[in-house]
């Protein structure tokens, strides 16, 4: 059995059809098209999801804590990752300085 599309067909207008509906855009002050310049200077929506590139990326690991570590920063409340990586930031400072 083939699938039904649910996605509405879109029709592209004839040149003829374009050139109406630009003369009907260009006659109404209030939706004038857009100039090369501000078409220039938009942004795909996607560029523009999510969280910001940090400019120190961090990896993704797997790691076993014991149930009390985890308990305990958990119990810190929201942010106990970021918490618990800035701990582990500077023992290894403290500890590299050592060396």
């Amino acid at each position: 059995m083939s699938k039904v599309s649910k996605r509405a067909s879109v029709a592209i207008p004839s040149a003829q059809d374009d050139k109406v509906i630009t003369a009907a855009a260009k006659a109404d002050a209030d939706a004038q098209p857009l100039t090369p310049k501000q078409l220039k200077s938009m942004v795909p929506i996607r560029a523009l999801r999510g969280r910001p590139k940090s400019a120190s990326t961090k990896q993704l690991v797997s790691v076993r804590y014991s149930p009390e570590v985890l308990a305990y920063f958990k119990s810190t409340g929201e942010g106990w990752q970021s918490r618990m990586d800035r701990v582990l930031r500077e023992y290894v400072t403290r500890h590299s300085r050592r060396a």
